[in-house]
């Protein structure tokens, strides 16, 4: 099925995507910054305790517990399902391993140090349907939990692509619930004045379509560039591609 039989101006006025692993390739980014985090701290605990702590896998620990998930609370759901203790602190943590905000920080670090080493160029089929979609008169919205989303649209070159931008910081200025909750979305359907029922979500992350359906909105793609497709279908995906190039 093409791009112009599932999103159709009959249907739909507006597409909401997520950032990492739907328009950039930054997923990649964050969960290897995520392992060498957590499997730094898991090594401190096991020396401290003297006890063996299982490594963070990028598999299923990333994609259970962190993925698409606000920073702080991705910490507090892995450490939850390892049964560590730790106190939340507070966001002006200096990066470190004594709370979950330091935790959260330092991984924070490791993102901007690879960002800036390696760069970011978009997926070249993701710009393709998003500029599709503008010339058909559709609105078009970022909806991520990452704080540095606007860095990394400008350093892909691709800002200028979208009307409304709803990121990790908006979500703290707001006070809005990250994925799965409903909110962020909810948030810049309201901002381009559009029903959900009328608005389309594109996510690759179990906690993005989550949050897709739990707001109603009329659509949700789910993008399964992790072999996920079930997974994604059962939470909440109407349709599941591996790229949007299968809709071009």
């Amino acid at each position: 099925m093409k791009l112009d039989q599932i999103i159709n101006r009959k249907k739909f006025d507006a597409v909401l995507f997520d950032l990492d692993g739907v328009l950039t390739p930054t997923a990649t980014v964050h969960s290897a910054c995520w392992k060498q985090m957590f499997d730094e701290f898991l090594s401190h605990c096991s020396n401290e305790q003297n006890i063996k702590l299982k490594p963070f896998d990028r598999a299923s620990d990333y994609l259970n517990y962190v993925d698409g998930k606000p920073r702080y609370e991705g910490v507090k759901s892995f450490l939850d399902s390892r049964d560590i203790e730790l106190p939340y602190g507070d966001p002006a943590d200096a990066p470190g391993m004594d709370s979950m905000c330091a935790l959260g920080n330092r991984k924070e670090v490791l993102v901007n140090t690879m960002l800036a080493e390696q760069g970011v160029e978009p997926y070249p089929s993701s710009v393709i349907v998003v500029e599709k979609l503008l010339l058909a008169g559709f609105k078009t919205g970022v909806v991520s939990s990452s704080k540095n989303c606007q860095a990394v649209l400008k350093a892909a070159r691709i800002e200028d692509l979208f009307d409304v931008r709803v990121d990790g910081k908006v979500a703290t200025q707001r006070g809005l619930p990250g994925k799965p909750a409903p909110d962020t979305f909810l948030e810049a359907a309201l901002e381009l004045d559009i029903p959900v029922k009328r608005a389309v979500v594109v996510e690759d992350a179990i906690s993005g379509v989550q949050a897709g359906a739990a707001g109603g909105f009329g659509l949700v793609i789910g993008i399964a560039r992790h072999g996920d497709s079930e997974d994604l279908k059962r939470h909440g995906a109407d349709i599941v591609v591996s790229d949007l190039e299968e809709l071009l």
